[in-house]
């Protein structure tokens, strides 16, 4: 093979590919500086390839092309994010080919095992509880907060998000809770403190079981709460029943030929009449073709459900919606308060992990947040009951009322 041909190559699959987008406008500058525009309107977006990328940009995956060519210091961009992940939805099915939609589509609906599922949340959780701290609130509340006023601080914003859902559950003193996925257990600690409930957290991550365990001890609040490290699949219902359940930030995990064993397991946990709240990350389009440098670099093994998908299971397993709340801008919110503080430690980050990593968690962070601005993904919390439940408030006062 004649290597000193690969530049041009390269160029001219590049083009090939960016020769795809019909709706919007792109602006390419190359290697040897040529400028090339593309699209059916003004370019808002200027992509700056730095070098030829190496390896080859995929002529069916432009996703994972920009993400690792990103990573890789390769391309710069100049413009808002936002507009830059428009150009990319609106022309997604030009650059997926068929056969690869439906590999993408397999793939999701065939999740690992157990076991996979594990490793797939500590690829992500157990990058340390030192790296999480550098960059989170005091709290370590790794999910949506909740703005009452657009200058709250983030830690204001998280402690705002337990409160809602905690009074959206409606708990009472004596009741039993369950966190599926608690993270690093601030909300079952809220629960315990402030609603003097017994509370339950599960996790797969181990360096979140160890972080919860040592706040729970530090607290004294050792027989009121307790996390166990295991798969929420292995509750045993003889052993473990519980008036309210609620998992944040979890849902996205289980996979999409996994969500009706999520509410039937909810329902053989859950006393009758008992409440359940999942906040979780929604889309617009069932099936659409997967984010596939989000999943090979962030979360494997991640499926996002459209809110139709998830309300669908509903019935099957005798549960009853009460109350639906998005809080998309809420996340773009959280997530512009993460990257401003990720940005402010990155000499430590890179330190320790690397320019590579960095340039990979700041598109991730900043990348979600355009996303919630910008496309169809949002993110709901549902509330629903265990069959009929009559002794509810009659409205949300007592959650939206001082």
């Amino acid at each position: 093979m004649n290597l000193a041909g690969m530049p041009l190559m390269q160029k001219q699959l590049m083009k090939t590919l960016f020769g795809k987008i019909r709706h919007g406008g792109l602006r390419v500058r190359f290697w040897d500086d040529e400028e090339v525009d593309y699209g059916d309107t003004a370019p808002k977006v200027n992509l700056t390839f730095k070098s030829c990328p190496n390896p080859a940009l995929y002529a069916d995956d432009l996703t994972m092309a920009l993400g690792e060519a990103y990573m890789d210091g390769v391309v710069e961009y100049e413009g808002r994010l936002e507009d830059i992940l428009l150009l990319l939805s609106d022309n997604y099915r030009y650059f997926t080919t068929a056969g690869k939609a439906a590999r993408a589509i397999k793939s999701i609906t065939n999740l690992a095992d157990r076991a996979q599922a594990k490793k797939n949340i500590q690829h992500h959780y157990d990058l340390g509880n030192d790296f999480f701290a550098l960059w989170l609130d005091e709290t370590m509340s790794y999910s949506c907060g909740y703005f009452k006023h657009p200058d709250d601080t983030l830690k204001q914003a998280q402690l705002q998000k337990i409160e809602h859902i905690l009074k959206k559950l409606h708990l009472q003193p004596g009741e039993t809770l369950l966190d599926i996925g608690c993270g690093w257990g601030w909300l079952i600690i809220k629960a315990a403190q402030a609603y003097n409930v017994k509370a339950m957290g599960i996790t797969l991550s181990e360096e979140q079981y160890r972080g919860v365990r040592q706040r729970i001890a530090d607290l004294g609040l050792t027989g009121q709460v307790t996390v166990e490290l295991m798969n929420y699949l292995d509750l045993d219902p003889a052993k473990h029943r519980f008036d309210k359940v609620v998992s944040v930030g979890m849902f996205e995990h289980v996979g999409k030929s996994n969500m009706p064993q999520y509410f039937s397991k909810i329902n053989e946990l859950l006393n009758p009449g008992g409440l359940s709240m999942l906040h979780t990350i929604t889309d617009t389009v069932e099936d659409k073709p997967e984010n596939t440098w989000i999943k090979k670099y962030i979360f494997p093994g991640g499926y996002v459900p459209t809110l139709r998908e998830v309300i669908w299971q509903l019935p099957s397993s005798d549960f009853h919606l009460l109350h639906a709340e998005s809080l998309r801008m809420h996340y773009a919110m959280t997530l512009d308060q993460w990257h401003l503080n990720f940005s402010q430690q990155i000499e430590s980050i890179r330190d320790k992990f690397g320019d590579r990593f960095v340039r990979m968690w700041e598109l991730y962070l900043a990348g979600c947040a355009a996303a919630f601005r910008a496309t169809g993904l949002d993110i709901y919390q549902l509330l629903f009951s265990k069959g009929l439940n009559n002794q509810l408030p009659l409205t949300y006062d007592h959650v939206y009322m001082p």
